[in-house]
């Protein structure tokens, strides 16, 4: 297997993902994909900083992620895949990389968000992305934590997924 989790959260590596997610899935590598991130020296530095001791860090563009990946680079690390917006995802499963599940995390507000969940804020965008990870069989789920009840996005979605 080539990753364990995939998780959408803007903030990338803090708190959330840095302890309770990396511990609960015993995960040895957190790569975060963004193609702006990935060209930053500033934001992969503290990426590093907030990344957990005796977990490596990746920072790539999508394109360099999904070869990494379909090439079976990662295939005996226990893998957390991180990215800010699901159209990455969305990237990734079109340049061949298998999703079972991704989970949802934060997404911030804006003026142009859609308001789904205490944490959750989708764009238009978003929700295409979102039905079009949906249509190539990949389960999404909405889960702040481990010890949150794992929740459907179909359905916190509502008139929105329809």
């Amino acid at each position: 297997m080539a990753y364990i989790a995939a998780r959408i959260d803007g903030r990338l590596i803090h708190g959330q993902v840095a302890n309770l997610w990396t511990s609960s899935l015993s995960i040895s590598r957190i790569m975060v994909v963004d193609n702006e991130v990935a060209t930053s020296d500033i934001e992969k530095a503290a990426l590093k900083m907030a990344t957990p001791s005796g977990v490596r860090l990746s920072v790539l563009p999508i394109e360099k992620a999904a070869a990494n990946i379909t090439s079976g680079k990662y295939a005996s690390q226990r893998l957390l895949i991180v990215a800010k917006r699901p159209l990455v995802f969305l990237e990734l499963v079109l340049r061949g990389v298998e999703l079972n599940t991704i989970n949802v995390g934060n997404m911030s507000q804006t003026d142009e968000t859609h308001h789904i969940s205490q944490s959750i804020n989708v764009l238009d965008e978003d929700v295409e992305a979102f039905r079009r990870l949906r249509d190539a069989g990949v389960t999404l789920t909405a889960q702040m934590v481990p010890s949150d009840e794992s929740k459907d996005l179909w359905k916190l979605l509502g008139d929105l997924g329809r």
